[in-house]
């Protein structure tokens, strides 16, 4: 296994990111949330559950200030997608994948719903969106139209935990959701009330196993981000 730090250049704006390379023919691009970074529970472990099957992982280490996060929705989605573009393309360009996965957290899934889940090219790839932002109605509405498949994770007690959006995207069969009681918009151990460390690991194994049968089930055989 190769892990890789590369860094490019995107207007003139210098963005790094993870490359681990394991040999695979698949890839799995992860996007971080805005105070969410790689090394929390969530993303440590999608990251080994990524490499227990034998996938490629590229970690995106964007970053926005306040001053970007402020912006209108859909003002942030175009500076997201085109950061995550731009490198999706370079690592594409020097190694052809077969299969794709995207997985995001919180803001990290706005260039997955708001950008490659309406891209036709990415039909067949697999879409794991951890606590999406559903208090935005272009989220929701995005989702609703897509045909995508993709997994939602999300907590019970988390803000963007709408029961009417929730059940509207339950009514579609390309999409499945595990709702995580008691648990907020983190779904760490910080979140589970009352605080019980045990439920909490709990709970973070039960969302790996649920990604994991998500990964496994009807596989795809797409072209993937094959660039040539």
């Amino acid at each position: 296994m190769k892990v890789n730090q590369r860094t490019t250049f995107i207007n003139e704006k210098e963005v790094q990111y993870t490359h681990i390379e394991t040999g695979s023919p698949v890839v799995c691009f992860m996007f971080s949330g805005a105070g969410y970074t790689y090394e929390k529970p969530l993303f440590y472990y999608s990251t080994m559950t990524m490499l227990q099957n034998q996938y490629d992982v590229v970690h995106i280490h964007y970053s926005y200030g306040q001053d970007v996060i402020k912006f209108p929705l859909e003002d942030i989605t175009k500076i997201i997608v085109n950061d995550v573009n731009h490198i999706i393309t370079e690592v594409c360009k020097n190694q052809r994948y077969q299969e794709t996965v995207f997985l995001g957290k919180s803001l990290g899934t706005i260039p997955i719903i708001n950008g490659l889940m309406k891209i036709d090219m990415n039909m067949n790839s697999k879409m794991i969106l951890l606590t999406p932002l559903l208090k935005f109605d272009s989220i929701f509405e995005a989702l609703l139209s897509s045909n995508h498949s993709a997994l939602i994770v999300i907590g019970e007690k988390d803000p963007h935990y709408i029961s009417r959006k929730i059940q509207e995207i339950e009514n579609k069969t390309n999409i499945k959701i595990e709702k995580v009681p008691n648990a907020n918009h983190s779904l760490d151990s910080l979140d589970i009330e009352p605080f019980n460390t045990s439920k909490s690991i709990t709970v973070l194994e039960n969302v790996m196993k649920r990604i994991d049968k998500f990964l496994k089930y009807n596989s795809s055989s797409a072209n993937g981000c094959d660039s040539s």
